[in-house]
């Protein structure tokens, strides 16, 4: 066996896990640093948040497709909590309900954003390509693709308090989706990060769960890809888009 062959300790998996954060997470994105610094205009602000609306409103499912996969009632019972938070209770509002509170804060018909006419058509692939991905590739790389979760926080902590400062049309209360995801996302990391750990029992399947978070980081790129061109540089919105 080779050394390219042998298992990586988890200490060293975790590291390369969280170095592919550093390169590829969006927050390194020219979107980001414009709507983080306050040099969007409120229409962009606007079509960041109709189409995002579709990777929040779809991440229940995409759980749901994960949760039917997991083989013991322990592991199903973790990941449950996860569809709760972003679908709610039926007493509380899950995070899909907060984003729509976003959305109606920045003056959108919620009817339009839930009817998901206006998405541009880089945000739908992109999306779509993430449900189907935890759906047909091995439960392992399901979980792994979640791992962006470890990079969150430091994104949410910079969005709001740039949104906050550089913008007069939102508020605290309207970006109150992420608010929680300080907490639940941190949680849902540990077990995410314990489950790719032990699970990846040969270097394949550590290569597999490196290559998954690859893919993740790239989707949420190309999301962020068609804003930019679709609304900041050269303004090219696709037929049947939202356009301001």
């Amino acid at each position: 066996m080779s050394q390219d062959d042998r298992l990586l300790p988890g200490d060293d998996l975790e590291s390369r896990l969280r170095a592919i954060g550093e390169e590829r997470y969006h927050i390194h994105h020219p979107f980001h640093h414009l709507l983080h610094g306050g040099k969007l205009t409120k229409p962009q602000v606007q079509a960041w948040a109709l189409n995002r609306y579709y990777y929040q409103a779809s991440i229940p499912a995409k759980d749901a497709a994960v949760l039917g996969r997991l083989p013991t009632p322990e592991l199903r019972r973790e990941w449950r909590r996860r569809i709760v938070d972003h679908d709610g209770d039926g007493s509380k509002p899950g995070g899909v309900e907060r984003w729509l509170k976003l959305t109606d804060a920045l003056g959108l018909d919620r009817d339009y954003v839930v009817s998901l006419r206006g998405l541009l058509p880089g945000t739908r692939h992109a999306v779509d390509a993430y449900v189907n991905f935890v759906k047909y590739r091995s439960v392992l790389e399901a979980v792994a693709s979640s791992l962006t979760e470890m990079f969150s926080p430091n994104i949410i902590s910079q969005r709001v308090a740039g949104m906050l400062r550089s913008y007069d049309f939102v508020s605290q209360e309207t970006l109150s989706y992420f608010t929680p995801r300080l907490t639940q996302a941190p949680q849902d990391v540990e077990f995410a990060l314990g489950f790719v750990k032990r699970e990846a029992r040969t270097r394949e399947q550590q290569e597999q769960v490196l290559d998954a978070l690859r893919f993740k980081c790239d989707l949420l790129w190309a999301q962020l890809d068609a804003l930019h061109y679709a609304y900041v540089e050269p303004g090219n919105i696709p037929p049947g888009a939202w356009k301001p």
